[in-house]
């Protein structure tokens, strides 16, 4: 018979960025949820990252849907630097 596995353990936060991370991984949810937002399932991307369980995929979904705030809050962060770089190397190249 299997064990039972406490789904809280699934998703820690990274030592380095404190970003929610899946656990025994370096993928972070806010990978997993940028694949979810693109309109992939959570079979597909358990496919995609293949080093991930379809309960890991799950988890960190999970996690980002009662942690809406905070997740999103950082993808607009990263959004936001993203073109911050973007404009500036295209300034320099002109």
């Amino acid at each position: 018979m299997q064990t039972a596995t406490d789904i809280g353990t699934l998703v820690t936060h990274s030592s380095e960025k404190g970003r929610p991370i899946i656990t025994g991984t370096q993928t972070s949810v806010r990978r997993v949820v940028v694949l979810y937002k693109q309109g992939a399932s959570a079979e597909e991307i358990a496919r995609r990252l293949h080093h991930l369980s379809l309960a890991q995929v799950y988890a960190a979904l999970a996690y980002y849907h009662a942690n809406r705030d905070e997740i999103e809050t950082d993808l607009a962060e990263e959004d936001a630097e993203y073109w911050k770089l973007a404009q500036s190397h295209s300034q320099r190249d002109e």
